[in-house]
C-alpha cells in the first residue's frame, strides 16, 4: 500500500497527526475519512486494515488521531464530543485544500456517532458508514459508570480504558448528553450503511437498530457475525473494509475509463495534466503504463521500456514451451527474467568509446523439469529464435502519420 504522513490543524490550533492510505496504481477517485474509536489512534489494527481494504478499491483515505490521541497534539481531558466533530471538520477541509473534498466517511464505535454528526456540515459528503456505533453518543458513558459519581462530584477523575489512564472531566458527559443523534437522522439525506456484531458487548447490536430504524433510505445494514467491538481479527476489519468499498461504489461509481476505439492493435493516450500516467488499449485488455516517481511519473503502471522487456520475456517462455512439446521434453516451466539498460557493445569495434554504448536486453533464463544439459542448451538457443527476439534485432521501420481528426485510427 501506498502511505504518507500528513498533519493539519485544529479549530483550536493543534496540529493533528494523519496518515494517508493511496490506492497502489492509480489516482483515487474519492476520498473518505476514517474517525477511529474512543480514545484510540489511527494506528489500531482495524484501522489500518479497513483504510487499506477501501484503498485497494481505488479510495484514498485519511485517517488521524483526534485531539489528544496517539500522535496528535492537545489534551485529551480537555477534549468532548464536540470537539471529535470539529476535528472531522477541519479533516474535511485539509482534504479539500489539498486534494478533493471526502465523499465518505467511515467510523468505528463513538467515532461512527461522530461521523453521523459532522455528515450533517459537509454537503460534498454522499455517503456514510458505522461500525458498532452508539445510537446516542451519551452510551460511552456506560464505560465510566464506576467513576460517573466521582466526576459529577469532583470535576473530573482518571479512568482506565484498554488497560490505559484517561482523565474525563465533567463537561465531556455534559457535552455527549447534548448530541442526541436518533431525532436527527430523517434529515441526514446521506447514503448510510450501519455495520454491527451480534457479539458485540461493548455497544449491543440494539443500538445498530435504533438508528437504521430512525434513517431513511437509502439504508442498509450488514451483520459483522462473530466479531468482537474492535473488529480484533484482521479478517473481520478486512471484510468490513471490502464490504464497504462495495457498497458505497453505488453511491460513489468510479469515473468510467475513457473509450479508446482503434482499428490498430494498441492505442495509448495521455492528457496534459496527466503527468506520464498512460492509459492503453493492448488488444481487448485495457493496461496503464507510466515511469518511475524518481522520473517524475506515479509509477502507476510499467515504463515504456519495461513493457518492450514483458514482450520479450513472455514471447520468450511461449517459445520455449511450445517448442519442448513438440519435442515432447519435460519442460515443466519455464521462467525468464529480463532486464534492459544501455550498455557498451561487447564488441565495440568501428564506435568511438563515447558513443560505444547500445540498448542491451539481458535475459536469464530459470527452467524446471527433468532436462538433461544438451536440452538445457537447446533451449537457450531457441530462446535466441522467438519471434519478438528477432524482431529486436532485426531491421523495422515505424511509418507515423496523422490521423484525420473526427475519424478513428
Amino acid at each position: 500500500m501506498k502511505s504518507e504522513t500528513v498533519s493539519f490543524t485544529s479549530a483550536n490550533g493543534q496540529n493533528l497527526s494523519g496518515r494517508l492510505e493511496l490506492p497502489p496504481d492509480r489516482l483515487p477517485h474519492q476520498y473518505a475519512i476514517f474517525a477511529h474509536c474512543f480514545t484510540c489512534s489511527k494506528d489500531l489494527k482495524a484501522v489500518r486494515e479497513i483504510s487499506r481494504a477501501l484503498s485497494r478499491e481505488g479510495f484514498g483515505v485519511l485517517r488521524f488521531d483526534f485531539t489528544g490521541l496517539g500522535s496528535s497534539e492537545g489534551d485529551f481531558a480537555a477534549t468532548n464530543f464536540s470537539g471529535n466533530v470539529e476535528d472531522l471538520l477541519a479533516a474535511s477541509a485539509f482534504l479539500e485544500e489539498e486534494y478533493l473534498a471526502p465523499a465518505l466517511l467511515v467510523g468505528h464505535s463513538l467515532g461512527g456517532a461522530a461521523v453521523l454528526a459532522a455528515a450533517f456540515h459537509l454537503p460534498a459528503v454522499k455517503a456514510v458508514a458505522t461500525l458498532g456505533a452508539p445510537a446516542n453518543p451519551a452510551h460511552v458513558t456506560h464505560l465510566l459508570s464506576h467513576k460517573i459519581d466521582t466526576i459529577e462530584e469532583e470535576g473530573s477523575a482518571e479512568v482506565r480504558i484498554g488497560g490505559r489512564p484517561f482523565r474525563i472531566r465533567r463537561q465531556f458527559l455534559e457535552d455527549l448528553e447534548e448530541h442526541p443523534l436518533e431525532g436527527r437522522l430523517k434529515e441526514l439525506n446521506k447514503a448510510l450503511l450501519l455495520m454491527h456484531s451480534p457479539q458485540d458487548t461493548i455497544v449491543e447490536i440494539r443500538n445498530a437498530e435504533a438508528l437504521y430504524k430512525a434513517a431513511k433510505h437509502p439504508k442498509s445494514f450488514v451483520s459483522l457475525d462473530g466479531a468482537d467491538h474492535l473488529l480484533g481479527r484482521p479478517q473481520d476489519a478486512a471484510y468490513a473494509g471490502k464490504v464497504i468499498a462495495g457498497w458505497a461504489s453505488r453511491y460513489l461509481p468510479a469515473p468510467e475509463a475513457p473509450v479508446l476505439e482503434s482499428a490498430h492493435q494498441v492505442v495509448a493516450s495521455l492528457d496534459a495534466d496527466a503527468g506520464f500516467t498512460t492509459e492503453m488499449r493492448v488488444g481487448s485488455h485495457r493496461v496503464t503504463a507510466d515511469e518511475p516517481v524518481d522520473f517524475g511519473g506515479n509509477n502507476f503502471g510499467p515504463s515504456p521500456y519495461e513493457l518492450v522487456s514483458a514482450g520479450l520475456s513472455a514471447c520468450t517462455v511461449m517459445t520455449l514451451q511450445m517448442y519442448a512439446r513438440r519435442k515432447g521434453w519435460d519442460l515443466q516451466n519455464a521462467e525468464v527474467h529480463t532486464s534492459y539498460s544501455k550498455d557498451h557493445a561487447l564488441d565495440s569495434r568501428g564506435f568511438e568509446q563515447d558513443s560505444a554504448k547500445i540498448d542491451t536486453f539481458r535475459r536469464v533464463l530459470r527452467l524446471s523439469g527433468n532436462l538433461d544439459q544438451a536440452q538445457r542448451q537447446r533451449l537457450v538457443e531457441i530462446a535466441e529464435k522467438c519471434p519478438v527476439h528477432r524482431t529486436l534485432h532485426s531491421t523495422t521501420q515505424v511509418l507515423t502519420s496523422l490521423m484525420e481528426e473526427g475519424r478513428g485510427g
